[in-house]
């Protein structure tokens, strides 16, 4: 059996160099890219001539451009990076057909196996470096035995690890730190690295079959993909070389950092294995229209849209496919792109269904300076397939009801969600539970069907719903003949006569019931722990129908509460 080798793509410079691939004439400028966080800008990614001039990635802005006058930046765009990388991801399948993509700006390949059709894994390191000098990109990368040492390798190679206090001052460090440290040498104490390091960061580093360990050993411990702060507390310990936190106990490491510190560990020397779990295939639906001159007005984009939309549903129909959610990009003339969204109650690839919904959503468009580009892309679809009937009745009863009530509702569905948002729709659902509070359950409404029977206990409910309420009962006045009630010999105690309920009397009219109710033995509800209750449907001389209760309880009964209104 072949061991097992991973190839680590890392491009340091992505989300800046996808810009600058479209701009020729601004390859000599510094550029970065910028993100907002919070109330500030700072910098996201850089250009390598940004590096050069000593930019740093999470600077703010206004520091950037002091020390760097000429820097030429762009707003970040996370959604055109993540289908850069997912093209990438396309591309590396020239080499192998498992590969993994690592946010923000990674590829992980397994090649195993693959290397001899490019003359050996230096052949391929080869033929990798050409095509991203094609494409304009940089890219630095690492082969070894696991994920963890390629990614390693692809990032720290070249990389000496810096001290946290100047000079070699294991004389400050714990007795037990001190006790187990090695004698040092030269390139620790911040002298030059050894030579079986490459001195060119860019230059492919290759870890042969078997020697993950010492490839890694002299690489700083954020190698191993630790967070910062358990780096900055290794660091004041004295270990900064991933060889000072091989030789420390386990044990120990586990009690002051935790488990994710020797789970790194043992993910980059092969003892804990990590899969490289490729990409699954996605189905990939969109229509593209490129305009002569720019746009602005909304009818013009409506124009568009009625271009883009019947031939995108022809490949959904043809995919036997519907669209759940569908994005309309907008590029501009000054680079920049405007998106909109929308989502359906159902899966559909109907033109005359999907089109009001984007039509809803064109006044959010800003044109700026014009549109040259619309994109049209159904970027969530379902299988939507026909439905094998028994018979014609059969069918036409089907094509009936999907008529006069499916479509009906999901178009319903789709136009409120259009502004406000499918995830604030919802509907109930029966539950299996004959507690009030616990009847129904409430469901996003886009994503599941009405539900067609409902216990009959159910139809008894009260319209409104609401905490248990006081009830006092009134027994210090008259009451009239009409609603006096005699308390039966045996059996449950009927509602009052009249009562005070939310400041105001009433007198009771009709009353029906009782339903009694006892709470559920296996769980402790604190709202329950009254015990059994008796329900009655009260109707008042005022014409309120009110849902009240009486608890039972061994050591005292009779108590009132009110807990819904029937409307």
């Amino acid at each position: 059996m072949p061991i097992r080798r991973i190839l680590s793509i890392w491009f340091p410079h992505l989300a800046a160099e996808r810009v600058l691939r479209n701009h020729h004439g601004a390859l000599l400028h510094p550029f970065a890219i910028v993100a907002q966080q919070g109330n500030a800008l700072s910098l996201a990614c850089l250009s390598p001539e940004a590096a050069a001039e000593g930019l740093q990635v999470g600077q703010s802005l206004s520091d950037a451009r002091a020390f760097c006058p000429e820097l030429l930046t762009a707003p970040e765009n996370p959604l055109q990076e993540a289908a850069f990388l997912a093209s990438l991801r396309r591309w590396a399948g020239k080499y192998t057909p498992w590969v993994a993509s690592e946010a923000p700006a990674s590829l992980l390949l397994d090649i195993t196996g693959c290397a001899h059709l490019f003359d050996g894994e230096s052949g391929m390191a080869e033929s990798i470096t050409q095509d991203l000098t094609d494409l304009r990109l940089t890219g630095r990368f690492g082969i070894a035995d696991t994920p963890g040492a390629a990614w390693a390798l692809a990032r720290y190679a070249g990389h000496s690890a810096g001290a946290h206090r100047s000079g070699d001052a294991i004389d400050q460090e714990a007795r037990a730190t001190r006790s187990r440290a090695f004698k040092r040498r030269n390139w620790e104490k911040g002298g030059a690295a050894p030579s079986r390091i490459a001195a060119n960061p860019d230059a492919p580093s290759i870890a042969s079959p078997g020697e993950t360990r010492a490839a890694i050993s002299r690489l700083p411990v954020a190698a191993l993909r630790l967070s910062q702060q358990d780096c900055v507390n290794l660091n004041r310990l004295g270990v900064r070389i991933v060889a000072d936190l091989i030789g420390l106990p386990r044990a120990a490491l586990v009690r002051r950092f935790g488990r994710d510190v020797v789970m790194r560990l043992d993910q980059a020397l092969g003892v804990d294995p990590e899969p490289v779990s490729p990409a699954k295939r996605t189905h990939h639906f969109a229509t593209r229209l490129s305009l002569p001159d720019p746009i602005g007005l909304e009818d013009d984009i409506s124009a568009g849209v009625d271009r883009l939309l019947p031939p995108l549903c022809e490949k959904l129909r043809k995919a036997g496919r519907g669209a759940r959610q569908l994005r309309l990009w907008c590029f501009r003339t000054d680079h920049t792109v405007q998106i909109i969204e929308i989502g359906l109650a159902r899966p559909n690839h109907d033109p005359d269904r999907i089109r009001p919904l984007l039509l809803l959503r064109l006044p959010d468009i800003e044109a700026g300076f014009g549109i040259d580009t619309l994109r049209l892309e159904a970027f969530l679809t379902e299988p939507l397939s026909n439905i094998q009937h028994k018979g014609h009745a059969d069918a036409v009863a089907a094509a009936r009801e999907r008529r006069d009530n499916t479509d009906a509702m999901s178009d319903l569905l789709g136009r409120l969600g259009a502004r406000v948002g499918l995830d604030s729709l919802t509907r109930l659902h029966p539950a299996d539970s004959h507690i009030p509070e616990k009847t129904a359950t409430r469901m996003a409404a886009a994503y599941c069907a009405p539900a067609k029977h409902w216990p009959e206990t159910y139809l008894h409910r009260p319209v409104t719903l609401f905490p248990p309420e006081i009830v006092t009962p009134v027994t210090d006045q008259a009451t009239p003949s009409s609603t006096a009630t005699t308390p039966p010999a045996s059996g449950p105690m009927p509602p009052p006569p009249c009562f005070r309920w939310r400041r105001r009397e009433f007198y009771t009219r009709n009353a029906s019931g009782p339903e009694r109710i006892s709470p559920e033995w296996w769980l402790d509800d604190p709202n329950w722990r009254s015990g059994t209750r008796d329900y009655w449907q009260v109707e008042t001389r005022t014409g309120e129908r009110l849902w009240l209760f009486e608890t039972k309880t061994r050591t005292r009964s009779g108590d009132w509460f009110c807990q819904g209104d029937f409307g």
